[in-house]
């Protein structure tokens, strides 16, 4: 249970913008209006509206784009959708299906009290350098060189259950990518673009979410790239030899 003036200040969040977002984007694809029985915020409104026209899913008018219809056909967030579209020019989207889909499921490392630090080294060794995505699309990667092994995934501390379920969720949006036309493409591994062309089509879903270490500032201080009103400090930075990571 929470207080009025606490439930209006959650809805103020970029979370619930972003949830906002998704709402407005599959009711503007099927043209579906109703009044809501408990309104949200305006400034909620805002964000979501903002949201969708960064992304291009909507023109300054609100009417739905084509980038904006391709988007609605996928079942995740604005965000997660638009690095679906924009990945086939970026020449990666094999594997952001796969980042989409690690992204959609219940955490899959473990780490278990009795053996944390295992469970650390462990997840060490999947770790990309660029951050969390790549470590997801590593372990993706790693899980399938190895048959899908049950017995491996415990050995590594990952959770079976999710692995399978995000591979059930990345066999959904291939099929979804192929109904729409969406290429679906790889840079070759050898390639020394493969990660940036990923990280490219990463950004492209979430370059609101970007900040740009503040060198001036304390050491965790960011400078936002774009309004900090649609920002969530919690996603992306980028430094200044251009690598995005992700922050906790």
């Amino acid at each position: 249970m929470r207080t009025h003036l606490t439930f209006k200040s959650h809805q103020a969040t970029p979370c619930c913008a972003r949830c906002f977002a998704t709402l407005l984007l599959t009711c503007t694809s099927i043209q579906v209006h109703f009044d809501f029985m408990d309104p949200p915020a305006p400034e909620t409104l805002m964000r979501a509206l903002e949201l969708l026209n960064y992304l291009g899913a909507i023109d300054d008018d609100g009417n739905l784009t084509e980038v904006g219809t391709t988007m609605a056909e996928f079942p995740l967030d604005p965000q997660l959708a638009k690095m679906m579209v924009a990945s086939p020019e970026f020449g990666c989207s094999n594997e952001i299906v796969s980042v989409a889909a690690m992204l959609s499921v219940p955490n899959v490392f473990t780490r278990p009290k009795e053996a944390a630090k295992a469970a650390d080294e462990a997840k060490a060794r999947f770790a990309h350098i660029d951050g969390d995505h790549l470590t997801l699309l590593n372990v993706y990667h790693a899980w399938k060189a190895n048959g899908e092994d049950g017995s491996w995934a415990y050995d590594n501390f990952l959770n079976q259950r999710s692995l399978k379920s995000a591979d059930s969720v990345r066999g959904q949006l291939a099929r979804i990518c192929q109904r729409l036309n969406v290429r679906m493409v790889s840079t070759p591994f050898e390639d020394k673009s493969y990660y940036v062309n990923i990280r490219k089509a990463i950004t492209a879903g979430y370059f609101m979410q970007v900040r740009r270490p503040n060198a001036r500032s304390a050491p965790l201080a960011c400078q936002p790239l774009v309004s900090s009103r649609v920002l969530h400090a919690s996603w992306l930075v980028v430094g200044d030899n251009g690598v995005v990571q992700m922050l906790k």
